[in-house]
């Protein structure tokens, strides 16, 4: 039966009626998904009837005499635009108006006029004057002929026509970096994960290497705990993962003689072997291990520094005033998970479900101690890094490569914090492809595009930001996401989603803002299935696309030339959901996929095979891998590879941390469950000081190898 308000809302909200998938197949959204997502976002589709009035309020949420946020390019916001339709409806027309804009500076701009007599479509104030760059806050009254008068308030956004140029940053040449799982780096001192002091020598690596960056996956809030170890599914984006702080490097250490007793009592030092030598992390065993250190130096930083006048008492009170209601309502979540022994607020008792109701409030009263412990847990992680980053800042031209995951966990602090801002019973994910042909539900949910825009894209603004700092470059995951997202409704197969529009245009300059203010590059992972416009949007706005040699082939021509891949773009072998490039040539990937029961083909191993050997044609073919090697081995393929990226035209190179150590075990096997495949847990083999003094991995290197290096 014909829906014609149904298409209609659908429309109104941004789901699109279809999309075109990686084979050139055209999908379309079916009803029963529209009406899904569309109950999620609170509106009422149950009969034709009941969808003629959710559009109708949707209709006049959208229409407003003045738009809650508007997002401009420098040079071009000179007006403000009004709703003449929403005018006149409100008796407002042929009255005086005056303006204000008060700037991001404090300075106020005031202009005024008199409104047309009759008004058709959008009109434009004058503002007397071009708007700077920055975030403004506008108020403007108006008076009708009515004797009506309201005022009304708008955020100004100006922003700049791109993000920075990596050419500019790079001056002219080309940057090539290494991308590491920080977790997974394993060291003689870290205990069991690895931690921001192996960043640290990582980039030190990097700076006797000569190369321009070293990339990490992203450090943002995890549980650590069964359930809560990916870091793309983190507890916020706002804030990072404990485990990545170096206890022995937190200088209340110093202070207490007894803690330094309990680190080097034998059964803690047993323990600390047994971590080390695990070859998976043990997350919540070294949760445990850090956290009974670092509460004992909590209470001695309480007690000498918090509130005293001492140069890192003043940092911590700086940093927290820094941070916000945010940092407060994160501290007081990650309390309230320790008090409740659960990490899913979902699950608490319903008193605790509003991150601002009476019972959270007083138990953030009621519990100074236990909240202040995580503030400081931040603060000191935020150190470390701001010291790494530095450092790196000093030694690479780009510095500290960091990302920024897609999405946050359902039952995490970003999303308790603010439930309105997200909507709670669909996911994002992707539709099928050859790498996933069931589809793939991430069970992370999307943020409300309606509310980002009337919130003044306050959400938006502060992850860009929390992502931005200490870093040189951002990768943004699924950058797709900004344009549109794969809305999977709550008990849907990943086959039965929609696609929903997102204000691109409005995200992408705040990125170009705050990247343009912290001075860093921005990348974005446009791998899948990517809208046409999206390419074209990207280079506009000066964001790096993303190849990856795996991908980049077609079945009759195998792998493409390097000449082929685009100037504006970061190139590497493989990403966290590939197999490292020795296990690509095994068919290690294929085996793991069979045993956990995600594919079932026999005659995959063999398609391998054939893979492999159209990899060392293509590298033969461009000269990065010599002809007269007839049966290359593993690392002779892995030196031609790194060569071969560095031929491409691309403006960044990303060698894989695992790719040098010849690591075989994906660090990811999407779609595997935690009984069939360990995601997120495998450390490496080799520890960086083994790494750096190692002849193979020198010769995995490539060309690299040949630049002087000061010894380990």
């Amino acid at each position: 039966m014909p829906r014609p308000s149904l298409n209609a809302l659908s429309d109104a909200v941004g789901i699109l009626p279809s999309y075109i998938d990686v084979r050139g197949r055209v999908c379309h959204a079916e009803d029963s998904t529209r009406e899904a997502i569309l109950a999620s976002l609170g509106l009422d589709v149950s009969t034709e009837e009941a969808t003629e009035r959710s559009l109708q309020r949707e209709h006049e949420r959208r229409h407003c005499v003045l738009s809650p946020t508007r997002v401009g390019l420098s040079g071009e916001i000179r007006s403000l635009t009004i709703d003449g339709e929403a005018l006149a409806a409100e008796g407002l027309v042929g009255g005086e108006w005056h303006a204000v804009v008060e700037l991001e500076s404090g300075e106020r701009v005031g202009s005024s006029g008199r409104l047309p007599q009759e008004v058709t479509g959008n009109i434009s104030l004058p503002l007397g004057g071009v708007l700077p760059l920055g975030y403004h806050d506008v108020s403007l009254r108006l008076a009708g002929r009515a004797g009506a008068s309201q005022r009304e308030r708008q955020r100004l956004i100006v922003v700049p026509r791109a993000c920075p140029d990596p050419a500019t940053r790079l001056r002219g040449s080309r940057g090539v970096g290494i991308l590491a799982n920080l977790y997974t780096v394993r060291s003689d001192r870290s205990w069991g994960h690895g931690d921001l002091t192996d960043l640290g020598e990582l980039v030190d690596w990097a700076g006797d290497l000569g190369v321009a960056f070293v990339g990490t996956n992203p450090l943002h809030a995890v549980t650590n705990r069964p359930g809560g170890i990916g870091p793309y599914s983190p507890v916020s984006r706002l804030f990072r993962n404990v485990l990545y702080i170096d206890v022995r490097k937190v200088p209340e250490l110093d202070w207490t003689p007894t803690v330094r007793e309990v680190v080097g009592s034998p059964a803690f030092r047993a323990e600390l072997r047994q971590l080390r030598a695990s070859d998976f992390i043990e997350h919540e065993r070294v949760l445990a291990a850090k956290t009974a250190v670092l509460r004992q130096l909590h209470r001695e930083f309480s007690s000498r520094h918090r509130d005293a006048e001492t140069r890192r008492g003043r940092d911590y009170r700086r940093y927290v005033e820094s941070q916000g209601q945010a940092l407060d309502d994160f501290a007081t979540f990650c309390a309230l998970q320790d008090e409740l022994a659960e990490d899913d607020w979902r699950r608490w008792p319903p008193a605790y479900h509003d991150a601002d109701g009476t019972a959270v409030r007083s138990f953030r009263r009621r519990h100074v101690e236990p909240v202040d412990f995580h503030r400081y847990l931040q603060f000191e992680a935020d150190r470390q890094l701001g010291r790494v980053a530095a450092r790196a800042k000093r030694l690479l031209p780009i510095g500290l490569y960091q990302d920024l995951a897609l999405g946050s966990a359902p039952g995490g602090c970003d999303t308790w914090a603010n439930r309105e801002r997200f909507v709670h019973d669909v996911s994002l994910g992707a539709p099928r492809d050859p790498f996933a042909p069931q589809g793939q539900n991430w069970g992370l949910p999307p943020l409300d595009p309606r509310r980002l825009k009337e919130d003044g894209y306050e959400e938006w603004i502060r992850l860009v930001r929390a992502a931005l700092a200490h870093t040189g470059a951002l990768r943004l995951d699924h950058v797709m996401g900004l344009f549109r997202q794969y809305w999977i409704p709550s008990g849907f197969p990943a086959t039965d989603g929609a696609y929903v529009r997102f204000p691109a245009a409005d995200l992408l300059g705040i990125l170009a803002l705050e990247s343009s203010r912290a001075g860093a590059i921005v990348i974005g992972e446009d791998l899948g299935t990517v809208p046409a416009e999206v390419p074209g949007e990207l280079r506009r706005w000066g964001i790096l696309s993303t190849r990856v040699l795996y991908f980049e082939r077609d079945p009759e021509r195998g792998f493409r030339p390097a000449s082929s891949y685009p100037e504006n773009a970061m190139v590497a072998v493989d990403t966290h959901d590939l197999v490292p490039l020795a296990g690509f040539c095994r068919g290690r990937d294929i085996v793991l996929r069979h045993e956990s029961g995600l594919s079932t083909g026999t005659d995959a191993l063999a398609t391998r095979e054939r893979e492999r050997s159209q990899l060392v044609e293509r590298l033969v073919t461009d000269g990065a891998l010599t002809s007269a090697i007839s049966n290359p081995t593993e690392d002779e393929i892995c030196a031609a590879a790194h060569r071969f990226l560095c031929k491409t035209p691309s403006r960044l190179v990303g060698i894989s941390l695992d790719d040098l150590a010849a690591e075989t075990e994906p660090v990811n096997l999407p779609g595997a469950s935690p009984q069939s495949y360990p995601s997120w847990s495998r450390r490496m083999g080799l520890s960086l000081r083994a790494m750096r003094q190692s002849p193979s991995v020198r010769s995995r290197l490539g060309d690299l190898a040949a630049r002087p290096e000061t010894p380990a």
